[in-house]
C-alpha cells in the first residue's frame, strides 16, 4: 500500500492537549472485525468484552524527563538537547538531538541548570540533528540520575503545544511502568487506572508485562511513498519467559490476546515461534507492521487515535482492516473524539 492512503484531515482542535480528568473514564470507541460494528463507549466499559483468563499484554517501559535546555559556551545561546539513549553508562556518553543543530558542533561544550549543575561535551555528528555528547560528571550513577530528574522535562510531544506541569510527570507515564528508557509514553496505556487494573484481575483477566523502550522513530515522518522501503528506527525491548508462559498458555486455552498499545504489539510481533507462540527474547527490533500482515499472537488491541500518515495509524489499519479503520477515524473526527498521546482510545476486536 502507498503512504498518501493514510491520509484524512484532521481539525487540529481534535488533538487533546490535556489528559481525561480520570484515566479510565477517556472515551472508547469499539470496533468489531467480523461485524463491522462501531460502538461509542467508555473505556472502564472494556471489561464487558473480555472474560475469565482472558490476556492484557502491556509495555512495562517507563518515560524519563528526555528533554533539557542548556547554554552554549561562551555565546550563552539556548539549546534544546534531547536524551534519545544512553550509549555507555561509564562514560555518560549520550546520543541525542539538538535544536538548533547547526549551531552545534564537535567540542562544544553545554551547560545545563542555573548554576551549571552540569556540562556535556559534544564528541561526535550522527544525523543532521543528531549528536553524541559526553556529561562531565564526577559522582555516582544515583546522584547523576538525580540531576537528569530535576533538569530534565516530561518530553510531550510537539503536537502538544504547552509546556510540561507538574501532573505532565504523572499522567504521561502509565501506574505500571518499571524500567526507564522510554522518550514517548506507550499511550495506549494511560487509560488504565489502578482501580481498573485490579477490577479486571478480579473477573479473571491476566496481566503479563514485556518490555519496549519507544524512541522518537515513532514519531519520525515517513517520507516514501512506498511503504515496504521506510526504515523504523531500532528500539529496544525484552520479552521474559513469566510473560511468555501467561501469554502461551491463554493461547494454548483458546482465550483472548489484547494488546495494550502498538508498542507492546511490535515487541510480541519480534518475538514468536514457528507455531505462534510467543518466545523470550531480547534486543532491538526495527520491525515496521503495514497492510497486509499477519498478527502472530494477539487477537485484540487497544491504541490511541492516531495522526495522518504515521507508523501508527498504519499499524492499526493492518490489524483492524483498511477499509473499517479508515471508517472508524472518518467517525471519530465526526464524534469529536481526542486524538494523540493523551486522546482517546479504540478497542478492535
Amino acid at each position: 500500500m502507498k503512504l498518501s492512503q493514510f491520509t484524512f484531515d484532521l481539525p487540529l482542535n481534535l488533538i487533546a492537549q490535556h489528559p481525561a480528568k480520570n484515566r479510565d473514564e477517556s472515551r472508547l470507541m469499539v470496533v468489531h472485525r467480523k461485524t463491522g460494528l462501531i460502538e461509542n463507549r467508555t473505556f472502564r466499559d472494556i471489561m464487558e468484552y473480555f472474560n475469565d483468563k482472558d490476556v492484557f499484554v502491556v509495555n512495562n517501559t517507563k518515560v524519563f524527563p528526555a528533554r533539557m535546555y542548556g547554554r552554549k559556551e561562551k555565546t550563552g545561546a539556548k539549546i534544546e538537547v534531547f536524551l534519545l539513549r544512553e550509549l555507555n553508562k561509564p562514560n555518560r556518553l549520550w546520543d541525542v538531538i539538538v535544536d538548533p543543530a547547526r549551531k552545534i558542533r564537535v567540542g562544544n561544550k553545554l551547560y545545563f541548570g542555573d548554576t551549571d549543575d552540569l556540562v556535556a561535551e559534544v564528541i561526535d555528528n550522527t544525523t543532521s540533528r543528531g549528536r553524541t555528547i559526553r556529561f562531565l560528571f564526577d559522582g555516582t550513577d544515583e546522584e547523576f540520575r538525580a540531576i537528569l530528574e530535576k533538569l530534565g522535562e516530561t518530553p510531550l510531544p510537539k503536537y502538544i503545544k504547552r509546556k510540561p506541569d507538574e501532573e505532565d510527570k504523572e499522567r504521561y507515564q502509565t501506574v505500571y511502568a518499571k524500567h526507564e528508557g522510554a522518550v514517548a509514553a506507550p499511550t495506549a496505556g494511560l487509560h488504565f487506572s489502578k482501580e481498573l487494573i485490579k477490577r479486571l484481575e478480579i473477573q479473571g483477566i491476566r496481566f503479563a508485562e514485556v518490555t519496549l523502550h519507544t524512541g522518537l522513530g515513532t514519531f519520525r515522518p515517513i517520507e516514501v511513498e512506498d511503504l515496504s522501503k521506510h526504515k523504523m528506527d531500532a528500539e529496544y525491548y525484552k520479552i521474559d519467559d513469566f510473560a511468555c508462559k501467561i501469554v502461551n498458555k491463554a493461547r494454548e486455552n483458546g482465550n483472548r490476546i489484547c494488546s495494550i498499545g502498538t508498542t507492546t504489539m511490535r515487541a510480541m510481533e519480534s518475538s514468536f515461534t514457528a507455531q505462534h507462540f510467543l518466545k523470550p527474547s531480547e534486543g532491538w527490533t526495527n520491525i515496521f507492521i503495514h497492510p497486509p500482515y499477519d498478527f502472530n499472537i494477539a487477537d485484540s488491541l487497544v491504541t490511541n487515535f492516531h495522526l495522518p500518515k504515521t507508523s501508527l495509524l498504519i499499524m492499526t489499519c493492518a490489524f483492524a482492516g483498511y477499509d473499517l479503520a479508515m471508517e472508524a477515524y472518518k467517525k471519530a473526527i465526526k464524534d469529536k473524539y481526542r486524538f494523540f498521546s493523551y486522546g482517546d482510545a479504540m478497542l478492535v476486536l
